[in-house]
C-alpha cells in the first residue's frame, strides 16, 4: 500500500485489510518468497522459510511443555531474532506472549511474573541465569531447546483472542499488564505499513528494547509487508557511532525511536553522514518531538523524511502517522496528524463535554479498533480508564494527553494532564518552557522537570550545553526572552540526558544527580490554550 499523501483524511475506500492476523500475514509473505531475508542478528540471518519454518518448531516445542490457549510465554531475551520467532510462536499456538526486560530488578520483575504467571519462560543460551532469582520458579527453556524438543506432528496455526501483554510502570511505578488482542494487533500493524508504505524492500533497524512495545513498529510492519528486519543488543545502539555505521552497512531505509535518543544522534558529528545512506524515514515517537530537534534533521540529512506518531501501549502501540514537512510545522508546532483508519479520537473538556471547534484544549479519548482488551487482572483499573460514560454507545480510553485540533483537521499534543503545572497563578506546559529554553544560545538540548521546592512546586532545566556557557549566562538570557512566569527556578548544567530503558528521558536520575525530590502535588485542574487558542490560558510562547 502507498503512503498517505501528508494532511489528507482516509477513507473507507484507502482503509487497511486486516483479513490476516500478523502472524499469518508473516506466513504468506514466506509463501510468496521463502528466500527473501527476513530478521537478521549478529549470529544469525534468517530468510522467510525459515523463520517461519522455526517458528513452527517452536511452538510445537511449547505444546510439548504444555502451553495452550491464552496461556502466557514470558520472553526474557535481548534484542534478537530469538525474540521474533518466539513471539510468532508464541501467537501459533494462542498464546500470550509477554516481553520481560532483561535489565529490571529481579524484585520488579518478580512483580511481573507473579502476576501473569507465565507457562514457559524463554530465556538467552549465552546468558548466566543465576542472579534472577524470580525466573527459578517458573519452566524456562531457550529457543534451541523448545525446537529441539518439539511434537513430532505439523501444527496448524490457532491465534488466540489475545496477542501480547506489555507491562507499563504507570503513574505509580507498581507495573501493569497491557492486554492487546489478535485484531487490535493486527490492526495496528496494517495501519502502520499503509502510513509508511512499508515493502518488500524495506530494511529497518529495531532500536528500541523489545519490552518497550515501540519497538514492535519496525519489527512486525517490516516483516508484514515482506522487508527484513536487523535486530542488534540494546548495549550496542546506546552508542551512535554503533548506529551510524549499522545504518551504512545493513542498508537500512527506515527505523523509529524516541525523540530523546534522536538528540544523543543529533549531538554526534557524525549524523550528517546518514545523508550519504539510503535511510529514508525516522520515525519518532514515545515523548513530544521537539520542533528544534526535527529542524536539525532536516538540515543535516535534507532527503530524510521526518514522522511524527503517537499512541498509548493500551491504544496497540501508534494511533496517528504523519510526515513532517516545513509547511506543517510553520506554525511552531510539531502535529501528530489524524487518527488511524478504524480509530476515533474524542476531544473532551472539563465539563465532560465533546469539543467540536479547532484550537481548542481538551482530553483526548480513544475510541475504536486498537483499544486494548484491558489490564491483565486488574479489572477495577480497567474499568477507570476504559470508559463508556463519556461518549454515548463508545467504547472510548482516557489517554490523560492534553491535545488540540488545528484547522486542518491535524491534531496537536500540549502536555500530560499532569505535565502541566501552576505556578504563580499561571498554568505552564513544562513541554512548551523546555522548547522555549532550547531555543538559548548555548543550549544543546534540555528537559523541564517539576520538583519538590519546599511544599511548593519548582521547576529545574537540565541544560546539556553548547560550549562554555554557565547556568548563570543562561538564566540572564532567559530574562531577555522569556516572561518571569516561564523562567526555570534553576538551571543546572549536566553531561547529558540520561535514558530510561524504553529511550525516554530518565526525569528521576536527573532529579537525584541534583539532589532533588520528585514533586507530588495535584496538577492544575484546567488546560492550558495554544497559541492563538479561543480558550482563556498561559499558552506558554516560545522566543
Amino acid at each position: 500500500m502507498a503512503g498517505l499523501e501528508v494532511g489528507s483524511r482516509i477513507t473507507d475506500r484507502d482503509r487497511p485489510s486486516t483479513h490476516a492476523d500478523v502472524l499469518r500475514g508473516i506466513m504468506a509473505q514466506a509463501e510468496r518468497d521463502p528466500e527473501h531475508p527476513a530478521v537478521k542478528d549478529p549470529a544469525r540471518d534468517l530468510r522467510y522459510g525459515d523463520l517461519v519454518d522455526e517458528a513452527e518448531r517452536v511452538a510445537r516445542g511449547l505444546v510439548a511443555r504444555g502451553v495452550g490457549d491464552g496461556d502466557r510465554v514470558g520472553i526474557y531475551l535481548p534484542n534478537s531474532a530469538d525474540f521474533v520467532i518466539s513471539a510468532l510462536a508464541s501467537l501459533w499456538v494462542g498464546a500470550i506472549f509477554v516481553p520481560l526486560s532483561i535489565t529490571d530488578p529481579d524484585a520488579r520483575l518478580s512483580v511481573m511474573l507473579d502476576d501473569c504467571a507465565p507457562t514457559v519462560i524463554v530465556v538467552p543460551t549465552e546468558r548466566s541465569l543465576d542472579e534472577v532469582p524470580s525466573l527459578a520458579r517458573f519452566q524456562r527453556a531457550t529457543v534451541g531447546d523448545l525446537a529441539a524438543h518439539a511434537s513430532d506432528s505439523r501444527l496448524t496455526p490457532a491465534p488466540g483472542y489475545n496477542a501480547y501483554s506489555i507491562y507499563t510502570s504507570g503513574t505509580t511505578g507498581t507495573p501493569k499488564g497491557v492486554l492487546i488482542g489478535n485484531d487490535a494487533f493486527a490492526v495496528a500493524i496494517a495501519n502502520t505499513v499503509g502510513a509508511l508504505g512499508l515493502d518488500g524492500r524495506t530494511r529497518s533497524l529495531c532500536v528500541s528494547p523489545i519490552h518497550f512495545d515501540g519497538s514492535f513498529l519496525t519489527v512486525f510492519p517490516t516483516l508484514f509487508a515482506g522487508g527484513s528486519v536487523v535486530m542488534q543488543p540494546r548495549d550496542t545502539l546506546i552508542h551512535p557511532r554503533r548506529f551510524f555505521n549499522t545504518v551504512a552497512a545493513e542498508s537500512i531505509t527506515y527505523t523509529g525511536f524516541s525523540p530523546t535518543y534522536l538528540r544523543m544522534l543529533l549531538a554526534s558529528p557524525q549524523f550528517s553522514k546518514l545523508a550519504d545512506t539510503v535511510l529514508h524515514i525516522i520515525a519518532l515517537g514515545g515523548e513530544a518531538a521537539s520542533l528544534s530537534d526535527v529542524e536539525a534533521v532536516w538540515k543535516a540529512a535534507p532527503g530524510l523524511e521526518v514522522w511524527n506518531r503517537y499512541g498509548p501501549t493500551e491504544t496497540a502501540i501508534a494511533v496517528t502517522h504523519i510526515k513532517l514537512t516545513p509547511e506543517l510545522t510553520a506554525g511552531g508546532a510539531v502535529p501528530l496528524g489524524h487518527p488511524h483508519p478504524q480509530v476515533d479520537f474524542y476531544l473532551i473538556d472539563d465539563e465532560g463535554g465533546v469539543i467540536e471547534q479547532p484550537d481548542t484544549v481538551g482530553e483526548l479519548y480513544i475510541g475504536g479498533a486498537q483499544l486494548m482488551t484491558g489490564y491483565w487482572n486488574a479489572p477495577e483499573l480497567t474499568a477507570e480508564v476504559l470508559r463508556e460514560d463519556v461518549v454515548p454507545g463508545t467504547r472510548v480510553y482516557r489517554t490523560g494527553d492534553l491535545m488540540y485540533r488545528d484547522d486542518t483537521g491535524d491534531y496537536v499534543y500540549v502536555a500530560r494532564a499532569d505535565r502541566v503545572v501552576k505556578r504563580s497563578g499561571m498554568r505552564i506546559s513544562l513541554i512548551e518552557m523546555g522548547e522555549a529554553m532550547r531555543r538559548l544560545p548555548g543550549v544543546a538540548s534540555v528537559a523541564c522537570v517539576s520538583y519538590d521546592a519546599g511544599e511548593q512546586l519548582g521547576i529545574a532545566a537540565f541544560v546539556v550545553p553548547d560550549g562554555d556557557v554557565t547556568a548563570m549566562e543562561l538564566r540572564r538570557a532567559g530574562r531577555e526572552w522569556m516572561a518571569d512566569t516561564m523562567l526555570p527556578d534553576r538551571v543546572e548544567l549536566v553531561a547529558e540526558l540520561p535514558l530510561t530503558a524504553s529511550s525516554k528521558l530518565d526525569e528521576r536520575r536527573l532529579l537525584a544527580g541534583a539532589g532533588l525530590a520528585e514533586y507530588r502535588g495535584a496538577p492544575a485542574p484546567a488546560h492550558p490554550g495554544p497559541a492563538g487558542s479561543r480558550e482563556q490560558g498561559s499558552g506558554a510562547g516560545g522566543l
